[in-house]
């Protein structure tokens, strides 16, 4: 069956988007979400790397994915997988939260693979509404099901441990790269403008973070991209904005890590120029 996947904003659910798609061979590289990445595995398997371990999801499973946690997505099995998610954004579900009297810090999901059917069930209903553009069904099923998702399977986000010794030079070398987005220093650039040497850098840098520099470094450049796209820059000039050496270049790291290409992620956020279709 041939791959497809549609991206589109939540009719009534501020800083919500969705996806519905059907992978075969697509792989997601390494990347983090500023939010929250909840889905209903439809049908096949999906098979992802979260923060170093492998999680399998099997149809009628849901998936959860905590904000900045890094992980993949690829075939679990030879027939691909099928897959509605929803992409809430910290606040969204921080408000759900603390009108649920939850302490006031952001929810964490500690499982990333569960079995729940009623919930699986409520997700498919709210997905299904807001795909239809039915904003009081989509509003309700989808406020109704981020309550039993944190009634059910959240806690408070555990406390992170402090920096160890290489903090400071990650900390400042996050900063430079930051800023760099245009001409970003090699590996050993970025140890000496920190005050490191390159090998304990790169180890400090992806203890904290997840992933080496350069694979931080396409993950800014997509984040910087996604807004630049929401305010209608058409995707070849977006590609220069944030360093990629051209639109093809900007199109292959953006489906990587978004799931579509910038042309099907403009046309979601509503800024899609007709007149730019090589966008796709």
């Amino acid at each position: 069956m041939k791959e497809q996947a549609h991206f589109w904003r939540h009719p009534a659910v501020p800083g919500t988007d969705l996806l519905k798609a059907r992978y075969v061979t697509h792989r997601f590289s390494r990347h983090v979400h500023d939010g929250y990445a909840i889905g209903l595995i439809v049908a096949g398997v999906e098979e992802f790397d979260y923060r170093g371990t492998t999680h399998r999801a099997a149809a009628g499973e849901l998936v959860l994915v905590n904000p900045d946690a890094v992980h993949t997505g690829q075939a679990g099995a030879p027939g691909g997988w099928s897959y509605r998610m929803l992409y809430p954004s910290i606040d969204a579900l921080a408000g759900i939260a603390a009108e649920l009297g939850a302490p006031h810090t952001t929810p964490h999901f500690p499982a990333q693979v569960v079995r729940d059917d009623e919930v699986a069930a409520l997700l498919g209903r709210a997905h299904q509404a807001a795909e239809r553009g039915d904003a009081l069904a989509a509003s309700t099923l989808s406020s109704t099901l981020f309550a039993r998702l944190l009634a059910r399977h959240a806690t408070p986000r555990p406390a992170t441990a402090p920096p160890g010794a290489g903090g400071r030079a990650v900390r400042e070398a996050l900063d430079l790269l930051h800023q760099s987005l245009l001409d970003p220093p090699t590996l050993e650039d970025l140890a000496g403008a920190v005050g490191a040497r390159p090998f304990p850098l790169l180890r400090a840098f992806k203890e904290a973070t997840g992933l080496p520099p350069h694979a931080y470094l396409t993950s800014l450049r997509i984040r910087r991209a996604r807004r630049l796209l929401e305010s209608g820059m058409r995707p070849a000039r977006v590609a220069a904005e944030v360093g990629f050496t051209d639109q093809a270049h900007l199109t292959r790291h953006f489906r990587r890590i978004v799931g579509v290409p910038p042309a099907a992620y403009q046309r979601a956020a509503g800024t899609y120029k007709t007149s730019d279709s090589r966008a796709s």
